[in-house]
């Protein structure tokens, strides 16, 4: 595995294996690697011909409050992930590489940047979208992978990306969980013992959602009550527990068609998310990834 520290460097590299004609994967991630970045990994590793991951804690996607200062750092040990897993080059760039005293161009997804997450975090997903677009200017991959954990980004993501007519395809991977369902995240580490034990209660919400609507409900309010009701129960300082259109990520009348149920909420210093997507018609319900390739030309 080869490493680059700038944007120079890793264009370099990835130019000369286009030029023999090989498909880029790439993996962007902010390090402290689980095995949910690992799934993205091996996913492109069997998808496509060079994979390239980055790893860049992105100061631009974190409000005054957040926790940018202690978010967990091993480049070490995510490098040595990387290369067992086959990653062929990694970049990890410093912040200086990305962003310069003088830059001026901002990147805002609109109405799909300011529900859910982007309600209580705001400018977020404008860091994220502009993060997102830097790297896949200087990466250029075939195929880019992301988490279906992380939907309302994946959603964002997807829009950005057509909208800008970016040549990649995005492709997500399904939520890696732990064996008591909670869903795996670098910040999970921040659970104390107790907190942990009860953390999992954001994933039994919404799998007490969707039995709700296996079981015929298709009132949003009722669903939505019926996850904050779990959340509360175990501790969780709600923030969100909401049903949405799966590709708007606005508000519904009826449960039907695309839903994306989506929770957040903070247990101690975490802030866990986590969210169910499923394809509603009639009596059928089926999970499903909120992959939009039709949105783009360039979908492949």
């Amino acid at each position: 595995m080869r490493t680059a520290r700038t944007p120079a460097e890793a264009r370099d590299i990835v130019r000369e294996r286009k030029r023999s004609g090989k498909s880029i994967g790439f993996v962007p991630t902010m390090g402290a690697l689980h095995e949910g970045h690992q799934s993205l990994v091996r996913m492109a590793r069997e998808n496509t011909d060079f994979v390239v991951s980055s790893i860049f804690v992105n100061p631009k996607q974190f409000g005054p409050r957040e926790d940018l200062a202690g978010y967990p750092r091993d480049e070490a040990d995510d490098s040595g992930i990387l290369e067992r897993l086959g990653c062929d080059l990694l970049f990890i760039p410093e912040g200086r590489e990305m962003y310069t005293p003088n830059d001026r161009t901002r990147l805002t997804v609109r109405d799909l940047s300011g529900t859910l997450c982007g309600a209580s975090r705001p400018g977020h997903f404008d860091g994220v979208v502009l993060v997102v677009a830097k790297l896949l200017n200087i990466v250029q991959p075939d195929v880019a992978f992301f988490g279906q954990k992380d939907a309302q980004q994946a959603v964002i993501v997807q829009r950005m990306v057509a909208d800008l007519d970016f040549p990649v395809r995005i492709r997500l991977g399904p939520t890696v969980r732990e064996q008591d369902g909670l869903a795996m995240s670098s910040r999970n580490r921040y659970l104390g013992g107790d907190e942990r034990s009860r953390a999992p209660a954001l994933y039994r919400a919404l799998e007490a959602a969707r039995g709700a609507i296996e079981g015929g409900e298709r009132a949003p309010s009722v669903v939505s009550s019926l996850m904050k009701g779990i959340m509360e129960e175990a501790g969780f300082e709600v923030d969100y527990a909401e049903a949405v259109d799966g590709a708007a990520l606005g508000m519904i009348d009826r449960l039907e068609g695309t839903v994306l149920l989506a929770a957040a909420g903070r247990m101690g210093r975490a802030r866990l998310i986590d969210n169910i997507a499923l394809v509603i018609s009639g009596n059928d319900v089926r999970e499903t990834l909120l992959e939009f390739p039709e949105w783009s030309r360039y979908a492949i």
